[in-house]
């Protein structure tokens, strides 16, 4: 089996890339622009920021309680920033600490009846745009993108740790 020589950034294999990287970009800006996150929440009356609607909707989609350290990780960040948060979406009534049953010494984070009715507004919110952005698009087309996306993220997520595992490439 053949090798191939990686092609340099101008590349004629790179020229799908160069194309993508714009749009990712443009991706990123009109969905801060446009405050996104902060419209849904305004719109079905959520008054938390930014990362405590980020908790909520990471509970929401693991569909079980999670430790503080499962829900770090899942946001990449550090412990001591989901407890701040916790802190407040417990004020609000949204999520409650529990009991492991797996280990007695521990607490699981969940939503309450509240925090899971916040969370199905802002998902319904947020998937009836992107419903409305999709809706001249062929199913077939939308399950490609979801896939493709998807697979994307993943990859991109796994390279980039393995390249933090092995520290700075050396010079």
């Amino acid at each position: 089996m053949e090798e191939k020589e990686p092609a340099d950034a101008g590349g004629a294999a790179d020229i799908d890339l160069l194309e993508v990287l714009p749009r990712l970009n443009q991706l990123g800006q009109v969905m801060r622009r446009s405050g996104l996150v902060e419209r849904a929440m305004e719109r079905v009356g959520i008054a938390i920021d930014r990362p405590g609607m980020t908790i909520l909707m990471t509970l929401h989609m693991a569909d079980r309680p999670l430790r503080v350290g499962e829900i770090a990780e899942r946001m990449q960040v550090v412990g001591p920033h989901v407890t701040r948060q916790m802190n407040v979406l417990e004020r609000r009534g949204l999520a409650r600490r529990v009991t492991d049953p797996q280990d007695q010494r521990a607490r699981l984070i969940e939503l309450t009846p509240d925090g899971v009715a916040a969370a199905d507004r802002y998902l319904k919110t947020i998937l009836g745009w992107f419903t409305g952005a999709l809706a001249d698009w062929s199913p077939e087309d939308r399950r490609t993108f979801g896939r493709l996306l998807g697979r994307f993220a993943d990859d991109l997520t796994g390279h980039l740790a393995a390249l933090d595992d092995h520290g700075p490439p050396a010079s």
